[in-house]
């Protein structure tokens, strides 16, 4: 009897607890469903999805209940769609800033060419960097000493440049003009800014006078000394610092994969 009694006891051994951890199991298979789910779709819906969730938790409608109502399409064609759609717009992007790094290229070379057939290292530097393509003349190369009217020979240089910018009317160009850090103070430039934003404008009035150049994509700016390329303790320094920049910028960004396709 004891024996049949102790048998009948271990049938009957509480087992509530399975209660509340099948109900755990329940939701993490939600959670699961929904993370899986909220990856394939686009903002919205994943914000919806999480209110949804949230309202779960906090006493409102079921998860379940929340994610049938939202209609949420996982199925492999609507994600094989996804996936398509982005894969186009990577590829675009990618192809975007490979005709942009040939053209930055490409204007480069042009300025080179046109520098070393005139003899023109010591006044004119290119480079390019990941925001744009610098054109950079030295003050001197441009204009007398405290002064912003370009010289005869400055204005043919503005000429050739403007020629190769009409071949890429695609970029923006901003046309800068830099000082050293000695003050000035005449009438015509009472202080640095006057005389880097009036030389900056000057040169670009020639830049433009060539005619079929969509003037929109152009500003002039002035930096006075406070963007220096060099020390200004020294000489060297300070006229390194005396310059006005054609920039050329770019409308992508500069990529890794976009510099190994074109190395």
């Amino acid at each position: 009897m004891k024996k049949h009694k102790k048998e009948h006891h271990e049938e009957h051994m509480d087992e509530t607890w399975l209660v509340p951890y099948s109900d755990i199991l329940t939701l993490l298979l939600a959670l699961f469903i929904i993370l899986f789910a909220a990856s394939q779709i686009d903002q919205k819906k994943y914000e919806s999805i999480m209110a949804g969730f949230n309202s779960a938790f906090t006493g409102g409608q079921s998860v379940f209940e929340s994610t049938s109502e939202m209609n949420i399409n996982i199925t492999d064609d609507n994600a094989g769609k996804n996936n398509e759609q982005i894969t186009t717009e990577t590829e675009k992007l990618a192809q975007g800033r490979l005709r942009e790094e040939q053209d930055m290229m490409a204007i480069k070379a042009k300025i080179d060419q046109y520098i070393g057939n005139n003899n023109l290292t010591a006044q004119l530097e290119t480079k390019i960097t990941e925001e744009r393509l610098i054109i950079s003349i030295r003050d001197y190369a441009l204009f007398d000493s405290g002064s912003a009217m370009v010289k005869p020979e400055a204005q043919k240089m503005a000429f050739i440049i403007s020629d190769i910018l009409r071949e890429y009317p695609n970029y923006n160009i901003e046309v800068a003009g830099h000082t050293d850090n000695l003050p000035i103070n005449t009438p015509a430039f009472p202080t640095n800014w006057d005389l880097s934003v009036q030389r900056s404008l000057n040169f670009m009035k020639y830049l433009l006078q060539s005619g079929n150049l969509d003037q929109s994509r152009f500003r002039s700016i002035g930096y006075a000394e406070y963007r220096p390329i060099a020390s200004n303790d020294t000489e060297a320094g300070r006229a390194a610092n005396r310059r006005v920049e054609v920039n050329i910028i770019r409308n992508f960004g500069r990529s890794t994969s976009t510099l190994n396709s074109t190395q």
